[in-house]
């Protein structure tokens, strides 16, 4: 489908295609940016599902811009448009993590760059959490380093959601930890790393470190009631 999202001048050059979203990499307003095209499901009644479509778009960037204001660095968001059901945003220059740690599983893993970056993802996370955040897809796909100041930026809320339940922020990190198990085994410790930065940043971190061992032991399934 051809999209013009609003304020881009550019050409749309498609980089990603998921599940539920095409992402794109343009230009806004003279800069680089991402397009995030949440796109329609034919299976679905096309009056439910614009409404579900917007919903998560709306939700997605309400999201990234509660994020920004507890202090967890994301893309600058520059547009949302119910029309195209896009998102435009900053485009991020650097790798992500996921690339930095599979590339010490080839070379070897620097690991005082190895704990400055899981510091910092430790406590992204637990500024979220703190302020009822929950990512819902925390892997390292989601977490860009900006080259120019080593920084971690948080990418990717269309999974998020508000919650202050320990339930939910234990699972968020269950998620992750599952993912550097699977992707990242040759780094070690760093789930142990990006725990230790979640407790310093972190204020509920006993309740969710308690609900945390629970998960793991049953796995990311729920217990169901009623």
């Amino acid at each position: 489908m051809e999209i013009k999202a609003d304020g881009c001048d550019g050409s749309l050059v498609l980089i990603k295609q998921g599940a539920e979203a095409r992402v794109f990499e343009s230009t806004f307003l003279g800069r680089r940016c991402i397009v995030k095209e949440r796109f329609s499901k034919k299976y679905r009644h096309p009056t439910l599902d614009s409404k579900l479509t917007l919903k998560r778009l709306n939700a997605e960037a309400r999201c990234m811009t509660k994020a920004r204001r507890l202090g967890v660095t994301t893309p600058v968001l520059y547009a949302v448009d119910p029309v195209t059901h896009t998102l435009t945003f900053e485009y991020v220059e650097g790798p992500s993590v996921k690339d930095i740690f599979l590339g010490f599983g080839l070379v070897g893993v620097d690991e005082e760059r190895m704990t400055d970056i899981a510091t910092q993802i430790g406590n992204a996370i637990g500024k979220l959490h703190d302020g009822g955040l929950v990512h819902g897809d925390l892997t390292t796909s989601n977490m860009l380093m900006r080259s120019a100041a080593n920084q971690l930026v948080l990418i990717d809320f269309g999974l998020g959601f508000t919650s202050t339940l320990p339930e939910d922020k234990a699972v968020d990190l269950y998620v992750l930890e599952r993912a550097l198990l699977s992707m990242h085994s040759s780094c070690g410790n760093v789930m142990d790393q990006i725990l230790a930065g979640y407790k310093k940043s972190s204020k509920q971190w006993s309740s969710t470190f308690n609900k945390l061992a629970q998960v793991r032991q049953r796995g990311r399934k729920r217990t169901m009631v009623g």
